[in-house]
Order: structure tokens, then C-alpha cells, then sequence
């Protein structure tokens, strides 16, 4: 069924306020019977595609225009055609075969719109604390000591896991000592090339004679 429709006193109304701010067991509405074809037409064009996806067709009609350019929403306030009715004696056409008074479909209503407040508003809390689900017992506007989610305890080493890691401290220092030594070697090696060698001094081939000793 269309929305925004109903009767008052078996009247075809258009609703266009649910509710009046701060008189919220009053709503303004349009007795459609009475609007010139100028403005009932282009109006019931805009209840019918636009005003569907609002939840206030004022919403709508504040966003229309009239073929003569004048604002839809303004031209039924300055011609008179908006008038305020108490929300109990209006009912709204829910479908072909119930119908719903307008105080008790706002009250239903506005019971939805703060529960989907409350879950948008806790879901953004655990979404950025982390907080836990609701179902495990916290209530909604507890304070926050309440809400801090629980640290996990330490786990202490058992002997096994300190022997494990002293295990490959050990293998790591050993494949670093053997890097060491290979280097140090290289360094030798390579030091004993560049050390300049010796000369090694060169033989005459002239004997020495020894001296004869001397007969008395």
C-alpha cells in the first residue's frame, strides 16, 4: 500500500508531518478532496514516486516545485491547505485489509528507529574498542570499566620452551663463530700473498783454503 495516506472523520487525508515538533500527538495533513487540480495532481505525483522513499513526505514535497515554480511544501502552508489534527483520530491505511491509528504506528515506529539507534551506537562501540557482544551479559549504557575488555594472562615458559630458545641462541652463535673463522683465514691468506719475500743471497762458488799449520 502507498504511504502517507489515511482519513480523518472518513476523509481521504495526505499526511504530510507525523508528528508536530514538540506536539507529537499532533500531525499536519491535507484533506486531498479539497485541492485545486493545479497542486492535487503535481502533489499526488510526488506522494506517489519521491514521497515513497521518505520517511516525512514533507521531506519531499520541501524538495518539489508546482508548474507556476512556487515550492510545493510552501504553497500548501501559504495557501492554508496544511491543517494539524490530533494523531489518535487520524487512521492510516497499513494495507487492503487493516488499517492502524496514527499515535499508535508513530509509537511502533519510534520504538524502531532507537532500538536501530542503540545497535548502530553499540556496534560503533565494539567496532572501536573491541568490546564484547551484548548476548555475554553487558548492558547497553554501562560505564566504561564495565565495557574494557578482559587481558589475556601471560603464559609462563615451562623448562622445555627455555631450553628450546637457549638451544637456538647456541646454533645461531655457531654458524656466526664459523663465519668468523672462515674470514679470518681468508684474511691470512691473502695478508701472506702481499707480504714481500726475502732476498736470498747468492753463492761466489770460491772455496776457502784452510791455512796450513806451520812445522817447528
Amino acid at each position: 500500500m502507498i504511504k502517507h495516506v489515511g482519513r480523518h472523520n472518513e476523509r481521504k487525508i495526505i499526511i504530510v508531518y507525523r508528528e508536530v515538533p514538540d506536539q507529537d500527538h499532533m500531525a499536519l495533513v491535507v484533506y486531498s478532496d479539497v485541492l485545486p487540480g493545479d497542486i492535487h495532481n503535481p502533489l499526488m505525483k510526488v506522494l506517489e514516486v519521491e514521497g515513497q522513499q521518505e520517511k516525512s513526505l514533507a521531506d519531499a514535497l520541501h524538495k518539489a516545485t508546482l508548474p507556476d515554480g512556487r515550492n510545493m511544501l510552501g504553497a500548501l502552508h501559504s495557501e492554508g491547505y496544511l491543517k494539524k489534527v490530533q494523531t489518535n483520530q487520524i487512521v492510516v491505511v497499513a494495507n487492503a485489509t487493516s488499517n492502524v491509528r496514527l499515535d499508535e504506528l508513530n509509537k511502533i515506529v519510534n520504538e524502531m528507529e532507537a532500538g536501530d539507534d542503540a545497535k548502530s551506537r553499540l556496534q560503533n562501540l565494539d567496532n572501536n574498542r573491541g568490546l564484547v557482544d551484548p548476548a555475554v551479559g553487558r548492558e547497553l549504557g554501562a560505564p566504561p570499566e564495565r565495557n574494557v575488555p578482559a587481558v589475556p594472562a601471560t603464559t609462563a615458559l615451562s623448562d622445555s620452551d627455555i631450553a628450546n630458545n637457549l638451544l637456538k641462541q647456541a646454533n645461531e652463535m655457531e654458524v656466526s663463530a664459523k663465519s668468523m673463522l672462515a674470514e679470518s683465514k681468508r684474511l691470512k691468506a691473502e695478508a701472506k700473498e702481499l707480504t714481500p719475500k726475502k732476498a736470498t743471497p747468492k753463492a761466489t762458488g770460491v772455496r776457502k783454503t784452510p791455512a796450513k799449520k806451520t812445522v817447528a
